[in-house]
């Protein structure tokens, strides 16, 4: 890395929260609230539909999946274009794409339509998420990117209760002549515009803008920020003459960066987590109303249940706040892999409305504890140059699982019931578990740079090629 990029890197590390900060954290975790709001509207709307229009399973599966394959494609898109386009115009462009295609599935009157209404959404809401924890991990100083970065998923948590409640209130309801579900679809919308006018509490990242030659525009984010916080430092010494890396050369730079030989070993641990991941965190919320109504409640108090059981996500991301800064991440995630694996298996062959209650709150509750240390982390072990190419690509295979999951899981319920479908879920949580304890680097209180940049360049004469990072796919041979 050259002086200049190390020098900005350093002033970004000492910054203190500053009033900028704070409005971007708050209006980075409103757009991941309508990521959770769509999430775990899948669940609910293939209960509800289901019982609407006489779905069968294969059908009440096509509902489910169609926002997950709409989320897979959009995040491997919209992960090249990051970076040409930079986090925040990303991040806007994406929010954009959900609103408009959110809005056009609540008019839908046919299956098939809102099906294709929520793959479109999904294009544009699917990139928010690895978009946000790779702009927040640029972001914010390393002494505590993990306990900020649990407040904006504080905020985005809060869509999970928020869409259970709504479809609990609005299910027996039809507003102005809508059916309840069609204002779940109208509210994402409303959300998504609320993110773009909010758009101006949002600055490009000073790593990206560095990172591709644009200088003097992160050295202008830098001053603003240094100015809020009272540092005025100004701008680093210049390095010497041929240190800056031109802007022509970035493209391989990224390719070289993404595949150094500890880099590789990261893309694969953190392929293999999303792989699995999916069926825990998202099979427990996309699942619980239809299993609910498999022990025999009514569509309306499986509903109100689920509801109930999902407070638990915000409580989950709350308690994460003091943790993250205090327990190393890679063993935060281990530990809360085992203890979803416990409370899923207790939810699942739970009877009684109490036991059902309180393991759904335990396994929201430290589900959340998970999601935030390992969406901090995903974000932290690659350089900047690839870390959007990266986490994009390792996290759409989340959204490609989760879209098949609704395949497998549905018929699974029904074939075997509630225990042996959260017993199977426990297999892939302890498999997890093992996957970071093992390959999983420690990351608590370092600098981005002091974990990847000194391992960026693989050994001399290696040839390499990535998906998804730009240039990828053809082969590069380092010019040592």
């Amino acid at each position: 890395m050259d002086q200049g990029s190390a020098a900005i890197a350093a002033r970004l590390n000492r910054l203190p929260l500053t009033p900028t900060l704070r409005r971007v954290i708050v209006t980075v975790g409103i757009a991941l609230f309508f990521d959770m709001f769509e999430i775990f509207m899948s669940g609910v709307l293939g209960a509800v539909l289901a019982e609407e229009y006489r779905l069968s399973r294969t059908e009440v599966s096509a509902v489910m999946a169609s926002v997950f394959v709409g989320m897979f494609i959009g995040v491997l898109a919209m992960g090249r274009l990051a970076h040409r386009l930079g986090r925040r115009r990303a991040l806007l462009l994406a929010v954009a794409v959900y609103t408009v295609f959110s809005a056009l599935g609540a008019v839908g009157d046919e299956v098939w339509m809102v099906v294709g209404a929520r793959f479109l959404a999904g294009l544009g809401i699917g990139p928010v998420l690895p978009l946000a924890d790779a702009y927040l991990g640029d972001l914010l100083p390393s002494r505590s990117r993990g306990r900020y970065t649990a407040w904006a998923y504080t905020i985005a948590f809060t869509g999970v209760p928020a869409v259970g409640l709504l479809a609990r209130w609005l299910e027996p309801m039809d507003p102005l002549g809508l059916a309840g579900w069609r204002w779940l679809f109208l509210t994402g919308a409303a959300g998504g515009l609320s993110v773009l006018l909010l758009r101006h509490r949002l600055v490009e990242s000073p790593r990206w803008l560095a990172s591709v030659g644009r200088t003097a525009e992160a050295e202008a984010v830098l001053a603003r920020l240094e100015a809020e916080s009272g540092d005025r430092a100004g701008p680093p010494a210049a390095g010497p003459a041929g240190t800056e890396v031109p802007p022509a050369r970035r493209p391989a730079a990224v390719v070289r960066t993404r595949l150094s030989p500890v880099h590789r070993r990261r893309v694969a641990m953190l392929a293999v987590f999303h792989l699995l991941q999916a069926f825990g965190g998202y099979g427990f919320g996309t699942m619980a109303p239809l299993v609910l109504a498999d022990k025999g409640y009514s569509i309306v108090n499986s509903l109100l249940f689920s509801a109930v059981t999902f407070v638990g996500y915000p409580l989950g991301s709350l308690l994460s706040v003091p943790l993250m800064e205090r327990v190393e991440r890679k063993h935060l995630i281990v530990a809360t892999s085992l203890a979803m694996a416990g409370s899923g298996l207790l939810f699942g062959f739970a009877r009684g409305e109490p036991m059902i209650i309180v393991s759904g709150l335990c396994f929201t509750a430290v589900t959340n504890v998970f999601s935030n240390a390992y969406h901090v982390y995903q974000a932290e072990i690659f350089p900047t140059a690839a870390r959007v190419s990266a986490v994009s690509w390792t996290y759409s295979l989340s959204r490609l699982t989760t879209a098949a999951m609704p395949f497998i899981m549905v018929p699974f319920l029904a074939a075997h019931g509630p225990g042996a479908l959260f017993a199977g879920v426990a297999l892939t949580l302890v498999a997890i578990a093992v996957n970071i304890g093992v390959l999983g680097p420690t990351t608590n209180g370092l600098a981005l740079e002091e974990m990847n940049e000194a391992l960026a360049r693989p050994p001399a004469g290696t040839r390499l090629s990535v998906p998804g990072a730009p240039g990828g796919g053809k082969p590069v041979r380092d010019p040592r």
